[in-house]
């Protein structure tokens, strides 16, 4: 009988990775790409070597597919400002390359910036990467790469167009989505490589954006990334994905770093793409990589992001739903970034899960037995735990943070005072708050899973802090309530207002904002059903 469970537990990770996946929409990019060991040093025989290695290494065989090639490749542009590839690297062009990839049953990823000059010009000196970018270019350079040469994918870069010419992301983006739209009848798969998250409007142009500075081979940078990146769930899934940049997996990290990096893009649902040499790759790395159980999580037909549910003792817990929005399947990670042990406990109820909970470890890949109340583990510095929990029952969830909220005018960019922001606060329930929330009615934050059993009477008890000349407007499915006579006293520290509302069975969409003054810093809202008489 125990067989007949894992063969079953083996299917459904099939069902979810290789070539099973969601047919309405892309799941996260997997693959290598030559950036992080090559720099612009690449050439032809290197890229057939590595494309060789996905092959032959088994990565292939578990979901990675995208050979890209990334800055380097440039030669010129001769008069008729066709591009011309590099004359020693590239000797027989870039066509035969992607058709060579693409006859090992692989996809070809290429790589241009939104401007003139790439990144390779400026910071590895490459005079052929000088008036090779896609600035005045752009139908012209996407006919080459995607009709003429046959290449799936683009990573665009930013160096060109905003470090010497400072360009504006969204309208340069937009231009170069719509040149490549109409030239090439095929979908093409975006990259925005921009190394902050750019903004809301990401997600009608591309499948991935980058929301940070380039990745090393370092646990600074992997731990900078991952903070990055902890509260951007409510702008990933549906094919659009939050890129916390290259893997680096194979490149020196300790294994418990390893661990830590390649899970938590997996359980983020960040794009996949190898960075090191994989010839050379050490075989734990190269185990890592093929962990069909975490590349499942990555590759999760739900495509959803995870979202932290508990800080506590500096260590996160995430979660997100796997396999069936609002089932009783759950994956959980428990995050340790400090540099000291960290003890995680967490009752069921707060991971919406009820009854008899059954766990697996998805990175040792067996099961670990089952709870009930509590989920608790301790762990060394710079680790992680990433559980399967399967439970008896799904709850009504009855608590809401600030940082998984939706703010259409968020950006990472820091190009305008008081944009909208996620920040931390001392005394908040996970030590983060909204902030710069209001001052016009498209401002605002939303909650658009704000879930009811049954539908009904409810209190919401909005957690916020105190400041003067703040008004709150709570939109309830499109129902509005204002509230002015709010606390003032900002030595208080965080306090709360508790007003009555109505929701309908199924999702809610919550909007809290103040159209013509500053709303109070949020933190969260609980919801607790009022009996009927």
């Amino acid at each position: 009988m125990k067989n007949i469970y894992k063969y079953l537990y083996i299917l459904c990770l099939i069902a979810t990775t290789g070539a099973a996946r969601n047919p309405e929409f892309e799941m996260p990019a997997m693959g290598w790409s030559s950036w992080n060991t090559y720099r612009i040093n690449i050439n032809e025989g290197l890229i057939k070597k590595q494309a060789d290695a996905i092959v032959s290494s088994g990565l292939k065989d578990v979901g990675y597919k995208y050979v890209n090639i990334d800055d380097g490749f440039f030669g010129w542009r001769d008069k008729s400002g066709r591009i011309q590839t590099h004359p020693e690297r590239f000797p027989n062009g870039l066509k035969k390359i992607a058709a060579y990839i693409h006859s090992l049953g692989l996809k070809a990823g290429i790589y241009s910036d939104a401007g003139s000059n790439t990144c390779g010009s400026i910071w590895d000196k490459d005079p052929n990467g000088i008036n090779v970018g896609l600035y005045g270019h752009e139908k012209q350079d996407a006919n080459l790469f995607f009709n003429e040469w046959g290449f799936d994918f683009i990573k665009i870069d930013y160096c060109g167009a905003g470090q010497e010419l400072a360009l504006e992301e969204q309208k340069r983006y937009t231009e170069i989505r719509r040149a490549i739209d109409e030239v090439c009848d095929r979908k093409i798969s975006l990259n925005i490589c921009r190394w902050a998250f750019p903004g809301t409007w990401a997600k009608d142009l591309a499948c991935s954006w980058r929301i940070s500075y380039d990745i090393s081979p370092n646990w600074d940078a992997i731990k900078h990334i991952i903070e990055k990146n902890l509260y951007l769930s409510a702008y990933a899934g549906q094919g659009h994905y939050n890129d916390m940049d290259m893997l680096e997996i194979g490149r020196g990290l300790k294994p418990e770093e390893e661990e830590v990096h390649f899970g938590m893009w997996c359980i983020m649902s960040s794009p996949l793409l190898i960075g090191c040499d994989l010839t050379t790759i050490p075989h734990a790395s190269l185990k890592l990589l093929k962990n069909r159980e975490l590349i499942a999580l990555n590759q999760d037909p739900l495509g959803l992001q995870a979202y932290v549910v508990q800080y506590q003792n500096s260590g996160y817990i995430l979660v997100k739903d796997i396999e069936r929005k609002r089932g009783k399947i759950r994956a959980v990670a428990f995050y340790n970034p400090s540099d000291s042990v960290c003890t995680f406990s967490i009752p069921a109820v707060s991971l919406e899960l009820g009854g008899t909970i059954k766990i697996r470890d998805l990175i040792k890949q067996k099961p670990i037995g089952t709870v009930k109340e509590y989920l608790q583990c301790k762990l060394p510095p710079r680790s992680i735990n990433i559980w399967r929990l399967e439970a008896d029952k799904r709850l009504e969830p009855t608590f809401y943070e600030a940082e998984w909220a939706y703010l259409p005018r968020y950006n990472d960019l820091a190009v305008r005072p008081k944009n909208i922001t996620y920040a931390p606060y001392k005394g908040a329930s996970g030590e983060t708050v909204i902030r710069f929330l209001g001052g016009s009615s498209d401002n605002y934050a939303e909650w658009n899973e704000v879930y009811s059993e049954k539908g009904g009477a409810y209190e919401m008890c909005i957690s916020y802090i105190p400041e003067v000349n703040r008004k709150l407007e709570i939109d309830i499915n499109g129902k509005k309530i204002v509230l002015e006579n709010l606390e003032t006293d900002v030595s208080k520290g965080i306090t709360s207002v508790t007003v009555p509302v109505s929701l309908k069975a199924g999702n809610n969409i919550v909007r809290m904002c103040s159209s013509y003054c500053w709303a109070p810093d949020i933190d969260c809202f609980t919801l607790k059903k009022i009996p009927q008489l």
